[in-house]
């Protein structure tokens, strides 16, 4: 494993590099990776302010650890149309994003940069849940919608408690049996432990040439210079302070890319503002509970729920051990990270441009408002009554609460629209020379951290991709890179490089 606690870079007064990443979570690492493979002679240099990587985000206990592909999540087919379909466009799409993810990761596993594919994925069948009579209609049209499409061929659906029983019997022990209840099962779904693979990213590029990542380092400052960046790093051990050149920088920092973007002063992040939403789980680690739930389950959004707060009973492998997450609660929170944040982080984030929007926050999300500072302020016994809505007989003494982690949504105007409004999503702002970009955003988010990146490059770095050697080594990366899975005559195609990416990483 390699030594996180160095601080090399604080024995040296300046510093050259081609990219210059901040963070370590699954965005960063990713790019990271991704880039040297793609061009082996590139310099690159990561800073991250924890001592170790991933202890933000990324985290495997600060996420549900779902491999988002649109499989159980009712959020990204919220609605039913008045002619009594649903539009499962966005969960299609999410699926192929998250598929260039699984060839990567499988790409990874072949060349030996993530050693231990259990410690990073486990296979886990997904399901979504719903439990009143207004609910039936619609989970049965999502699930003729998918079903149609390829990628969705193998789900299945049912309200025959037994059948359901079969799946998941913490849902149906001890339900009323006057209840409804149905639910879509698939296989094929996976727990991820995000942390782990940017943990081996990180690893595998400290040990790179002309590759380094510095943790216990934080980026205090960034100045344009020319056509690149002059990048200020300030050792937290020594508490001094560095100066970085680079052509090229990514913020993949969570909830500190945005005060990061403002201290650059590109005018594309005039107007932007930071909405943090906490987090909490339910966690039961009773051997008996656990080993009858091997599932993520979903259900859908409470009220004025954010699309990270819906409800999902989940099976949840860390450091090889097992549990089931409930959750998660979202709260009202001041600050921008889990580790290290402040409750003056989103005063300080406040600027002319964006004050208006932050101002009327409150003004056009009352009921958001309203649902964080409730949840902040349920009870156990509260939240027991929501996991009684997935696993009717739980017992009270088997569960606690614990934090997660923080996500800090964008806001922004959008043409047509008030200022203020909060939106969710996984967003990438880049300056109009190319030389800075950043991630904003949470869901999917890491889940689908291999497309976003992708399009980074693509974006910011398309020479890269400009020759048939680059084509080729990104090809051999992400088979489907530049292809259209979605396409009906890509099903063979589909299947056959998917089942590779499955056997490689030790999910068939």
């Amino acid at each position: 494993m390699a030594d996180f606690t160095k601080h090399s870079f604080a024995k040296k007064n300046r510093m050259k590099t081609d990219v210059l990443l901040i963070g370590s979570g699954i965005m960063s690492s990713t790019l990271g990776a991704m880039l040297k493979e793609l061009q082996p002679g590139l310099s690159i240099q990561l800073f991250e302010v924890s001592d170790r990587p991933s202890q933000e985000a990324s985290n495997g206990w600060n996420n549900a650890g779902t491999g988002h592909a649109g499989i159980c999540e009712l959020s990204y087919t919220p609605h039913q149309e008045a002619d009594g379909s649903v539009d499962v466009s966005k969960a299609i799409s999410v699926f192929e994003d998250f598929e260039h993810s699984l060839q990567f990761w499988a790409y990874a596993a072949r060349k030996g940069i993530i050693k231990d594919t259990k410690e990073c994925i486990n296979p886990l069948p997904h399901i979504s849940l719903v439990h009143t009579e207004e609910q039936l209609p619609y989970l049965r049209a999502r699930f003729e919608g998918l079903k149609k499409h390829h990628f969705f061929e193998s789900m299945k659906h049912s309200s025959n408690r037994e059948e359901i029983k079969s799946w998941a019997p913490l849902l149906v022990e001890g339900r009323d049996g006057n209840q409804p209840i149905a639910a879509t099962h698939m296989e094929g779904g996976t727990d991820v432990n995000f942390g782990e693979i940017s943990r081996n990213f990180c690893e595998w590029l400290d040990e790179q040439d002309d590759c380094e990542t510095h943790f216990g380092h934080r980026v205090v400052d960034l100045e344009k210079k020319g056509k690149g960046w002059l990048v200020t790093v300030r050792d937290e051990v020594s508490r001094e302070k560095r100066q970085v050149e680079a052509g090229f920088v990514f913020i993949g920092a969570g909830g500190g890319s945005l005060p990061l973007l403002q201290k650059s002063g590109i005018p594309e992040v005039k107007g932007y503002g930071g909405f943090p939403i906490g987090g909490q789980w339910m966690i039961t680690r009773n051997p008996e509970v656990v080993k009858k739930h091997t599932a993520k389950v979903y259900g859908q959004a409470l009220g004025a729920a954010p699309t990270m707060a819906v409800p999902h009973l989940d099976t949840r492998v860390i450091d090889g051990e097992r549990s089931l997450l409930f959750g998660p609660f979202a709260a009202w929170t001041g600050k921008f990270l889990h580790n290290g944040g402040s409750h003056t982080d989103l005063p300080l984030s406040v600027r002319p441009s964006n004050i208006v929007s932050l101002m009327r926050v409150g003004i056009h999300n009352l009921d958001l408002v309203k649902y964080l500072v409730e949840q902040g302020l349920q009870s156990k016994s509260s939240r027991m009554q929501e996991l009684y809505n997935f696993y009717p007989d739980a017992k009270d003494e088997d569960w606690e609460v614990i934090d997660a982690g923080i996500r800090v949504q964008a806001i922004k105007q959008e043409p047509g629209e008030e200022p203020g409004i909060v939106h969710y999503g996984t967003e990438v702002l880049t300056s109009e020379d190319l030389s800075i970009s950043a991630l904003l955003g949470a869901s999917p988010g890491a889940s689908v951290s291999t497309q976003v990146m992708l399009e980074c490059i693509q974006r910011c770095l398309p020479e890269l991709l400009e020759s048939d050697e680059g084509k080729s080594r990104m090809s051999e990366m992400i088979p489907n890179w530049d292809q259209d899975l979605k396409i009906s005559t890509a099903r063979d195609r589909y299947f056959d490089i998917h089942q590779k990416a499955m056997a490689d990483l030790n999910l068939t």
